[in-house]
């Protein structure tokens, strides 16, 4: 038996790189796992059987983030096939380099949407089983550039810092009901992009001080610890996995 056994988790933006590798962790501690994607079917079910076929448990579900109807939607379908969810990990995100110039009020309002009111959406929809696990843990996945700044990314680097100021805020509100909070945040991650037919860096260019990127796996890792219970006593936190590349 795991040391997640017993835990239902929601894994948004899992069908492939980094959310991917948090959902194959999760189910490897012994959590069942709602896989999520917005619209990738065949991703979703990819991982739903690479779960599977590994003795575990778990459901595809799409929904757009953004949708609080939706994700309600999903937190039930996971009640009645796995049970309540008590562990949320907000991993959905849209990363694209645009410099302000370029960016109009509503492509600012989309991106942030997905990546900050996402969280927030999927925090209220699992938010009662959450609580009434006495358990519940929330993993925000962040972004190295929200603490270093970026050229051509406002939108993403705003709303990747508005993750760690959520993470504070609902670590301080949700302490009493037993509810951890903290966030992940990648450095240089090796992962497929887009069209992509080869690994491209998560954040950035180049090498950290330890000479190389990371893997998905080193991040969900991290992620898989603050889920489980050495991680109890540690809440409202900014855990960086880059390898050096930026000192918190």
């Amino acid at each position: 038996m795991g040391e997640l056994e017993g835990r239902v988790a929601l894994v948004t933006g899992a069908g492939r790189n980094i959310g991917r590798a948090i959902a194959l962790a999760l189910a490897e501690g012994g959590a069942a796992v709602v896989v999520h994607a917005r619209k990738s079917v065949a991703e979703v079910e990819s991982v739903v059987k690479e779960i599977e076929s590994r003795g575990g448990r778990a459901l595809g579900a799409l929904a757009d983030v953004t949708d609080s109807e939706g994700m309600t939607r999903v937190a039930l379908a996971a009640r009645e096939r796995l049970g309540p969810i008590d562990l949320l990990v907000n991993n959905a995100a849209v990363r694209e380099a645009t410099s302000i110039d370029a960016i109009d009020l509503a492509r600012w309002r989309a991106l942030t949407g997905v990546i900050l009111d996402g969280a927030f959406v999927c925090v209220k929809a699992c938010l009662e089983s959450l609580r009434a696990s006495g358990r519940g843990s929330i993993v925000n996945i962040g972004g190295m550039s929200g603490h270093t700044g970026a050229v051509g990314r406002p939108h993403v680097v705003a709303a990747k810092a508005g993750l760690v100021g959520l993470t504070r805020a609902l670590a301080v509100e949700l302490a009493p009901d037993g509810v951890t909070v903290n966030c992940v945040v990648p450095g240089r991650i090796d992962t497929l992009r887009g069209e992509s037919s080869g690994p491209r860096s998560h954040e950035g260019e180049g090498d950290a001080p330890v000479g190389r990127r990371g893997t998905p796996e080193e991040v969900a890792g991290a992620v898989r610890f603050l889920a489980g219970p050495g991680a109890r006593y540690i809440t409202g936190q900014t855990l960086h996995v880059n390898g050096g590349a930026y000192l918190a």
